[in-house]
């Protein structure tokens, strides 16, 4: 019989994990128990990401084939020794987060079932000025590492041009993120604005290759999410579990290693080993804090040549400046041809549908290009769920089907918001770039069509 409760004793307290034998990754057999270990193995690089940081929990308490959420708000039930912070969303509510500050609070968080590690980029004694710029590197459907090898480079050349020190990372999916630790002088909206000015730079430097587009059906190569620099977004923090079949891990790198290694290295099993013998890669980053002094001005240049900003993620208010927050396919002479083919609480039922919907339309679907199928992560409240769309651009308009009922199309009363695309294409929360929902989001199907007043929100990650 299984044990039903084991007690660790970390950093002088004892913590205990119930259920500690519960499968969280079938395919690989991980149990609660190997996470806490896990965390304890890598807990000083992951402090390092994580500590000091408030953070939202991402908890799968049946495992990654399990329905996830997302809990903003610190358990009630919590030991004293647990720190939270008060936060203030971009909507006007607050919620007191969890702040890790030692190996203990991480063996609580995976006793949660709390896989991934998700902080603002903030410390908790300043939660006005970001100490991170985020660069999320999010690769667009039948993109390969190898590309993302390429725009990693230019990333790093473009920092050093702007005298910035870039420290990379797996995203633990399909991406790659790259850290910038910086001066406490700045705010969100002056670190969103440079992580654009920093998206546009590269996308100018390798156009074939890059994109600063926000829209997904706008989209190639290898999107640089600068929304992950807006306030409450969150991405997966180094030696942050994934929830992926493999159970990857997000791995610090030294910029060399990126030409040599493979996403797929790094698992909650290679990891500690690798931990062990090497340390952790990103140790010196807080010796490094920079100016955006540089890509402020960059910024002013491009607002001076008419670029001005780019869309906000949708629970956001509509900016100074923002350009009208309408996907391209909704505008009144729509860019791109899109038709919906379904939506649904599962990512593989709502594929599967997709497959339906090729087998009636093999004419059509053999002129689809990776990136013409458009899978979009939808946060409702607490949850999340898929929806499926098809851009036509590349099919010959003769065979270009008409939309038709969603197949399939769950629905579960929860209305949401209009949006756009975060960032998977390493995209997470199960494996996009891996952004965190907004306080009022969360992901449950809407209960009647959607209206221009009524579409549901979309992110996407790595």
């Amino acid at each position: 019989m299984p044990n039903e409760r084991e007690v660790l004793t970390v950093a002088g307290r004892e913590v205990a994990i119930s259920n500690p034998n519960k499968v969280l990754f079938p395919q690989t057999g991980f149990t609660k128990l190997d996470v806490a270990r896990y965390y304890l193995a890598v807990a000083d690089g992951a402090l390092r990401g994580a500590g000091r940081r408030p953070n939202v929990l991402v908890r799968y308490p049946n495992g990654i084939n399990g329905e996830f959420f997302f809990q903003k708000r610190a358990p009630h039930a919590r030991p004293a020794w647990i720190d939270v912070v008060a936060l203030r969303f971009p909507s006007g509510r607050s919620a007191e987060e969890v702040v890790p500050r030692d190996a203990a609070a991480l063996v609580w968080m995976a006793n949660l079932a709390c896989l991934e590690l998700h902080p603002h980029p903030v410390r908790a004694d300043d939660l006005d000025h970001p100490d991170e710029l985020r660069v999320d590197l999010d690769p667009v459907p039948g993109v390969e590492w190898a590309q993302l090898r390429e725009v990693a480079r230019v990333v790093r050349a473009t920092l050093e041009d702007f005298s910035l020190v870039g420290w990379p990372k797996t995203s633990g999916s399909r991406g790659i993120h790259v850290y910038v630790r910086i001066e406490q002088r700045w705010t969100f909206d002056e670190v969103r604005r440079s992580a654009l000015a920093l998206a546009r730079e590269v996308e100018r430097r390798a156009p074939a290759i890059a994109t600063s587009k926000w829209w997904k059906e706008e989209r190639h190569g290898v999107f640089l999410d600068y929304n992950q620099n807006a306030k409450d977004r969150t991405i997966a923090s180094a030696y942050s579990v994934r929830p992926t079949p493999d159970a990857r891990v997000s791995a610090p790198l030294s910029w060399d290693e990126i030409d040599v290694c493979e996403p797929a290295d790094f698992t909650l099993a290679t990891m500690p080993s690798r931990f062990a013998e090497i340390g952790d890669r990103h140790a010196g980053i807080d010796q490094h804090p920079c100016s955006l002094a540089g890509l402020l001005d960059l910024s002013a240049r491009h607002d001076r040549d008419g670029l001005g900003d780019a869309p906000w993620p949708p629970h956001y208010q509509k900016q100074p400046g923002e350009p009208a927050r309408v996907q391209p396919s909704r505008r009144r002479t729509p860019r791109y041809p899109l038709i919906e083919i379904g939506r649904a609480q599962k990512k593989d039922d709502a594929l599967a549908g997709l497959e339906r919907w090729k087998g009636r339309h093999p004419d059509a679907a053999a002129h689809l290009a990776a990136a013409d199928v458009l899978v979009d992560a939808m946060r409702g409240r607490f949850h999340t769920w898929t929806r499926i769309r098809v851009n036509l651009q590349h099919i010959p308009e003769a065979l270009r089907p008409a939309q038709e009922p969603l197949d399939p199309d769950e629905r579960t009363g929860e209305r949401t918001g209009d949006g756009s695309p975060r960032s998977t294409g390493d995209g997470s929360p199960r494996g996009t770039g891996d952004g965190s929902p907004g306080d009022d989001q969360g992901s449950r199907p809407p209960s009647r069509p959607r209206s221009r007043r009524t579409a549901p929100k979309t992110f996407s990650s790595s």
